[in-house]
């Protein structure tokens, strides 16, 4: 005869998480601090500015070393923002499993990896690139990491807008690392990702807004609703599908981008507008994962139409001998 034995409870997920995190080699905790999906893209449309910058192939200082410390100092304020928001990040689903709520790494001990990264991304960009691009990149670290993570966040609904502006840099930040200087064109890539932020990051709020709520965040669609919410991503698409076409009207690119936004902006569009109309539970991951999508070919044509220099139309002579005779 056996003798009746109580079954142990289920383990929570968080407890299940913090058993993996404890698991896995240190270093992957390290790496899984500096968000490397959101720093790949930062320094992708970084490599564009420094490429763009350039008519033909750019200096290797400022594609190399450039990129490295501007990566290095994405790096550095995506670990400060898992420092700042450990305490979000245990009542989100999306972040619970995170390294510094699950106890796999401690706040010093990221503090100090942050420290460490961010010194070493100034000095590779002070004394191996130029002392512009040094200043810049620090004042995109503060903007996010600081700025935006500690006091914007918190403080209101247009956090995305305004912090908005420190993720739009990359391409500003590459292009100084060849010219040393902030040039028109340069800021007009910062414009397109300024304006494409809010659609981006609205779309991902809407589908967490029940856990932005509860970690008392006050993302647009917790304050003013979801169907407001849909509006401005509507709205601001059709801001951005403008703002998108200007590279192209100001004769910094040709053909191949024109061809290629249309599409990537006729997508958006349809995306944004489906979002206004219908409520599916599925459209505002849909249309969050699309934004990246879009942003990384919107890139990629400004690359290809850089390369591909007989793509612009021929603007007509408005006088001179064309016209008038000799």
């Amino acid at each position: 005869m056996t003798v009746p034995t109580e079954s142990a409870p289920p383990a929570s997920p968080a407890s299940t998480s913090a058993a993996a995190a404890r698991a896995r080699p240190r270093w992957t905790l390290y790496y899984e601090l500096t968000k490397p999906k959101v720093v790949a893209l930062i320094v992708f449309t970084a490599i564009v500015g420094t490429l763009l910058a350039s008519p033909g192939w750019p200096p290797f200082a400022a594609l190399v070393w450039g990129n490295l410390g501007i990566a290095l100092a994405a790096s550095c304020a995506a670990a400060i923002n898992h420092v700042l928001d450990r305490r979000i990040d245990e009542q989100m689903s999306r972040t619970r499993s995170r390294p510094l709520p699950t106890g796999g790494l401690e706040a010093k001990q990221a503090l100090l990896f942050a420290g460490v990264l961010g010194v070493l991304s100034m000095l590779v960009l002070w004394f191996l690139v130029n002392p512009l691009t040094a200043v810049l990149t620090f004042a995109s670290l503060i903007g996010y990491a600081v700025i935006y993570t500690v006091y914007l966040k918190r403080a209101t609904s247009q956090n995305i807008v305004i912090g908005g502006a420190a993720g739009a840099a990359p391409p500003v930040l590459g292009w100084a690392a060849v010219t040393n200087s902030i040039d028109p064109n340069a800021l007009l890539l910062f414009l397109i990702i300024f304006i494409w932020t809010p659609p981006h990051f609205w779309a991902l709020a809407i589908a967490r807004k029940d856990e932005y709520a509860q970690a008392g965040i006050p993302m647009l669609p917790v304050t003013h609703g979801v169907a407001y919410t849909r509006l401005q991503v509507l709205l601001y698409t059709v801001l951005l599908v403008l703002v998108t076409l200007m590279p192209w009207i100001v004769r910094m690119s040709g053909l191949v981008y024109l061809a290629a936004v249309l599409v990537l902006n006729a997508r958006f569009l349809y995306y944004a507008f489906q979002l206004k109309m219908t409520e599916r539970a599925e459209l505002p991951m849909k249309v969050f994962r699309f934004s990246i999508t879009y942003l990384m070919w919107l890139f990629v044509a400004l690359l290809v139409d850089h390369y591909i220099p007989t793509t612009q139309l021929p603007t007509p002579p408005l006088y001179g001998p064309e016209v008038f005779g000799p």
